[in-house]
């Protein structure tokens, strides 16, 4: 079987892994992040987790537990937008408040984690995984602030980032390693759609099963061609808008030395015109340098 007969990941997310019956694919990622096996309960609803037509978007909130019965959120999301922080901050916190019952207390989910995968150039930074957690720093003593909590009618003490959400950002374009970890093998599928016959990575070898091109009916693979398209010309939209910018900084640069070229001769006491005339700075440009 070709590996790039797979569904992606990101189409996969808003789809197929919402039922039930492929929840071993999500369960496989998170419990590759987290390392320790996580079973998915349920998929909770929220304003989040709505599929935006056919916008490379999607976001999944599920319920989940671990082997000690602790039950956590987990928001996956599949993300290309530029302010995507702001957005990540503000889906963190929604499940809290949605999905604790009233009167249920809210020792009730240990943890929340955000998982982002994203398919564009963040910013700077040579990982393709980035993990972090929320502490409390004394601004003058520098000791890490613990809160004690009541578990099970026992007051234990706790760290602000055993508490807080715990956020992972997948860099998927900045993956150039050859597969070897279950971890690489996740980031191969992510950005690749590559998945080795004898995997043993969780989670995938259910990918092979179940996210077959092929398995998909006509109006289905009719709708992911179209998913595809989609991301093509937003990729060449971004690709020309790194060439334009770069193609502008280039000629910023070079009008920056001009304008450093006029003032030193400026300063030799050359005549505004002439120096017009070797950089092409307008008078009225080089007169108020």
């Amino acid at each position: 079987m070709d590996d790039n007969n797979f569904i992606r990941f990101d189409w996969a997310a808003k789809r197929m892994l919402r039922d039930k019956a492929n929840f071993g694919v999500f369960e496989g990622l998170i419990t590759v992040l987290l390392n320790e096996p996580v079973h998915i309960i349920e998929i909770l609803e929220s304003e989040s987790n709505q599929i935006k037509g056919d916008s490379t978007y999607g976001c999944v909130v599920l319920r989940a537990a671990n082997n000690k019965g602790d039950e956590v959120i987990v928001e996956v999301q599949t993300i290309r937008e530029l302010y995507y922080l702001w957005n990540l901050v503000a889906n963190c916190f929604q499940p809290f408040p949605t999905h604790i019952s009233l009167g249920d207390k809210y020792d009730k989910v240990r943890k929340v984690y955000s998982i982002s995968i994203l398919y564009f150039d963040l910013g700077q930074g040579a990982d393709y995984l980035y993990h972090g957690q929320t502490s409390l720093v004394g601004v003058h003593t520098k000791d890490t602030l613990k809160i004690n909590t009541r578990d099970k009618g026992i007051i234990k003490i706790k760290t602000p980032e055993e508490i807080f959400p715990e956020y992972f950002i997948i860099r998927v374009n900045e993956f150039n390693k050859v597969a070897k970890t279950p971890l690489e093998e996740w980031l191969d599928y992510l950005k690749s759609g590559h998945i080795k016959p004898d995997t043993t990575a969780p989670g995938l070898q259910e990918a092979r099963e179940k996210l077959q091109y092929m398995k998909m009916d006509k109006a289905e693979r009719k709708a992911y061609d179209r998913h595809i398209d989609n991301i093509m010309v937003q990729n060449d939209v971004l690709d020309t808008a790194k060439m334009e910018g770069r193609a502008e900084g280039r000629a910023e640069g070079r009008a920056d030395e001009k304008r450093e070229m006029a003032q030193k001769m400026k300063a030799k006491g050359m005549e505004a015109g002439l120096i017009s005339d070797i950089t092409g700075l307008d008078i009225t440009e080089i007169e108020k340098l």
